[in-house]
């Protein structure tokens, strides 16, 4: 009996329920989906469905837009009826991540009140749960990147975006302690992610897209200078994680699944910005120009150095496959952008 329940668990048709579905990575999120035969749910506003050339050929399957999703799943909400209810996991991708976004009270409501209701959701209907922590709750990084959570009390993040992930992370540990849990769940710190799919967050993009239209437009490439004795321009190292490895990681947590817990979602290698550049360059076919510009007054002194993910805790529970090397995550990046 045992066994037939399993293959029936296998090739049962699942549904996720992906808020931030239209964003950069829940729209490959979804995409992915497409390729496992998994049905989806796709939480966002619904302009953004429409808007976005980078959604062609993604099916999104049933589209539901973010601000009435509360109203669906509430006992009291009128909307109720509206949403097929039969999905089989939550992945909370959704949220405002703007770095510059400084009003509190629109943070808390739609980064941390918005993600406690979907944990009461699941919490009570016995779903598993899957959220977007952030790489950007270790601040400067002076306390390391450890992921142990116990350490999360003491993080100082640089903005209220930060702050507001970081807020949500010691909720949900609260929650847990308290009993009050969904059958599974884990959040991911998401360090710097990259590919396919992110033009719509303008400035927020990764280097590797600013570098690819500065090199279309101009032939050059600017970096910033380094301020800091004892490294070099360009060699500011950040811990860049190909958009596909993370999709990988979100569907090994639902498969495996991973119990419970808050893991960084890094590779483990901080890379430099010039590898980076460079990467880039070879991916066009051009000469390597690169000029240096002075790293703006005023982020100059909260500008960070160097970031990199330990990533021992999400490898000790399963997790090992390797990540893409930088230098072909932006061969694939950039093969698809032209």
């Amino acid at each position: 009996m045992s066994t037939l329940r399993a293959m029936a668990q296998r090739t049962a048709k699942r549904t996720y329920l992906v808020t931030g579905a239209a964003g950069f990575i829940g729209a490959r999120f979804v995409e992915s989906c497409n390729e496992r035969g998994i049905e989806t749910i796709s939480v966002d506003r619904e302009n953004y469905f429409q808007s976005r050339s980078e959604h062609q050929g993604i099916s999104f399957g049933t589209i539901v837009d973010r601000d009435r999703l509360l109203g669906h799943i509430s006992k009291t909400g009128t909307d109720a009826s509206a949403l097929p209810l039969a999905f089989d996991a939550v992945i909370h991708l959704g949220a405002c991540t703007n770095t510059m976004e400084l009003n509190e009270a629109f943070l808390t409501r739609v980064n941390l009140e918005y993600s406690k209701a979907l944990w009461n959701y699941c919490t009570e209907k016995r779903i598993p749960f899957i959220y977007a922590s952030s790489a950007a709750t270790y601040g400067d990084g002076s306390s390391g990147y450890d992921d142990d959570e116990k350490l999360i009390p003491r993080l100082r993040p640089l903005n209220p975006y930060g702050e507001s992930k970081r807020l949500f992370d010691l909720w949900a540990l609260a929650e847990e302690q308290a009993g009050r849990k969904p059958p599974s769940w884990s959040g991911f710190k998401f360090f710097n992610v990259y590919g396919f799919g992110e033009r719509h967050k303008n400035k927020m993009a990764s280097v590797v897209l600013h570098a690819y239209d500065q090199i279309r437009a101009t032939g050059r490439v600017r970096l910033f200078k380094s301020h800091r004795e004892g490294i070099a321009d360009g060699h500011q190292k950040r811990d860049f994680v190909f958009v596909e490895d993370a999709v990988r990681v979100l569907h090994f947590a639902l498969e495996h699944p991973i119990p419970r817990g808050i893991f960084n979602l890094g590779t483990g290698h901080a890379r430099t910005y010039l590898d980076l550049a460079r990467a880039v360059f070879a991916a066009l076919e051009l000469p390597e120009r690169i000029d240096f510009i002075d790293t703006p007054v005023e982020i100059r002194d909260r500008y960070q150095y160097f970031t990199e993910a330990k990533m021992e805790r999400l490898r000790s529970q399963g997790y090992e496959r390797p990540f893409t090397r930088l230098e072909d995550g932006v061969q694939k990046y950039i093969a698809r952008l032209t």
